[in-house]
């Protein structure tokens, strides 16, 4: 009974502000982990102008944050990008991103624990051969006892945790370019933001195009604020702040770590940099500055838990908006009657974690799994970015159209869109550019895997339609609009 209390009151009202917001954000961009992991993948085809390709992706990203930013200071809903591409849109397109969204946000912690497993363990084996290199389920599962602990005493204490740990790795890796900044001392140029250092070949702005392309993918991540506007005080001007704020603050704080590591290597060598062995971030670490590695692992460590908690977040109050218009069993709408954390959620998100990590990293291999994991959840958050681009300028032309502002929501979706496409057609490996390679199996199954979830979603979709067609109506509604929390079974129609 207390349950169900809890979850007609709703989350809860003014809980954090835009400092925890905006880390909640940045914190689901993973910031260390993307400078020492992903945005190295784009040296291969840029070489020492991977800046320059860093630059490029930030002003593609900014495109889409600057829609996204839009729409939640108008539309300030736990249901964030479904109630966006219902309003903006139509209901059938917020359900259909609603459903694939919080699957593939249920999907990002398992996908970080995973990480946390083989990094720490890998480590451990290097610096003590006495520890299983193999033994990496430990840490995964500590992880994930720690982020269903934060998730379970509510939003406060989830952001804050994830503020210090964002802070943290921030600061790490900053220090460090600093530092790095300063060894090269008079090798510092600003010719790695031209095209004269790409990789062999990819000659040119060829080179920069498809760095830039593996680079957009560590920018995913920035909406994350926006499912929590309705536990956030003034979520309109706050959600805007923070979405906006974390792409570019992130975006900056990407080009400058990785102008600084460029400038060190020199830019000519730089086409062979990855994310491990000598030429890597913790390479160079460990062979030019003594412990300090230490911090720089435990900053890539931090990164993987407060992205995990992050998405936990995201999953569970996507999963919370959708239920409680039961569109989703009710049982995600239970709310804990004190610190009215969507329990029932965090529940499941743990148990599927847990599923996944134990049962994808025994099947293949902990790498593997992540490498499949990525790859079905990138695949669906870019194609979300793409709608949600559309639903920016649907918006603001069918329901607002005297605030519409043709720059901002008609060109800027547009040039979102245009960004992401190649983004989404190299994240499913389709061969459509020369630098994109064709997936392999058990890659390869991530696209049927999206293809199988959304086929259920259509199912769902037509059941509803036909036995409870309001439910889809209310994929548009604005609870934050409501004169009351009421049961949303009692209140009135969708924010027109």
């Amino acid at each position: 009974m207390a349950g169900n209390v809890a979850a007609d009151a709703g989350l809860r009202r003014d809980a954090i502000g835009l400092r925890e917001v905006l880390f909640q954000s940045i914190t689901a961009m993973a910031p260390a982990a993307a400078v020492a992991a992903s945005i190295p993948s784009g040296a291969a085809f840029a070489g020492g102008s991977l800046p320059l390709a860093v630059l490029i992706a930030l002003v593609a990203c900014l495109f889409t944050a600057s829609c996204v930013a839009e729409l939640a200071r108008e539309l300030p809903a736990a249901g964030s990008v479904s109630t966006y591409a219902a309003q903006g849109l139509h209901p059938v397109v917020g359900f259909l991103v609603g459903w694939g969204y919080v699957f593939v946000e249920a999907l990002v912690p398992p996908l970080l624990l995973l990480q946390l497993g083989f990094t720490t363990a890998g480590t451990l084996h290097q610096e003590w051969s006495s520890y299983p290199a193999d033994l990496w389920w430990p840490w995964a599962l500590a992880g994930a006892a720690i982020i269903a602990a934060a998730g379970y005493y509510g939003v406060r204490a989830s952001a804050r945790f994830g503020t210090v740990l964002g802070i943290f790795e921030v600061l790490v890796f900053l220090v460090f370019a600093v530092w790095l900044i300063g060894k090269a001392g008079g090798d510092n140029t600003l010719s790695v933001f031209g095209t004269s250092h790409t990789a062999e070949g990819y000659r040119g702005i060829s080179g920069v195009f498809a760095g830039s392309v593996y680079t957009v993918l560590a920018f995913a991540g920035f909406e994350a604020a926006a499912p929590l506007a309705e536990e956030t005080r003034d979520p309109r001007r706050t959600m805007h702040r923070a979405v906006l704020g974390a792409a570019l603050g992130i975006g900056l704080f990407y080009v400058v770590t990785t102008y600084a590591m460029t400038v060190y290597l020199g830019p000519d060598r730089f086409a062979r940099f990855g994310a491990s062995g000598a030429a890597s971030w913790e390479g160079v670490a460990r062979a030019s500055f003594g412990l300090f590695w230490v911090l720089v692992f435990l900053a890539v460590v931090n990164s993987a838990i407060a992205n995990a908690n992050a998405c936990a977040n995201v999953s569970t109050r996507t999963a919370y908006a959708l239920a409680r218009i039961r569109v989703l069993p009710r049982l995600f709408a239970t709310l804990h009657p004190r610190h009215r954390s969507p329990i029932a959620g965090i529940a499941v998100q743990t148990v599927v974690a847990v599923g996944a990590v134990l049962g994808l990293g025994f099947g293949y291999d902990p790498v593997t799994a992540f490498l499949l994991l990525a790859t079905v959840i990138v695949t669906v958050v870019i194609g979300v970015y793409i709608v949600a681009n559309l639903a920016c300028a649907g918006y603001f032309l069918r329901r607002r159209r005297e605030l519409l502002k043709p720059v901002r929501h008609l060109l800027l979706p547009l040039l979102g869109i245009v960004a992401f496409v190649p983004a989404l057609l190299t994240a499913a490996g389709l061969p459509v550019f020369d630098f994109v390679t064709e997936l392999t199996a058990p890659v390869s199954y991530a696209g049927p895997i999206v293809a199988a979830w959304m086929a259920a979603g259509v199912v769902v979709l037509l059941v509803l339609m036909r036995r409870h067609p309001e439910r889809i109506s209310e994929t548009a509604r604005v609870h934050l609009d409501d004169p009351s929390p009421t049961d949303p079974a009692q209140s009135g129609a969708a924010h027109p």
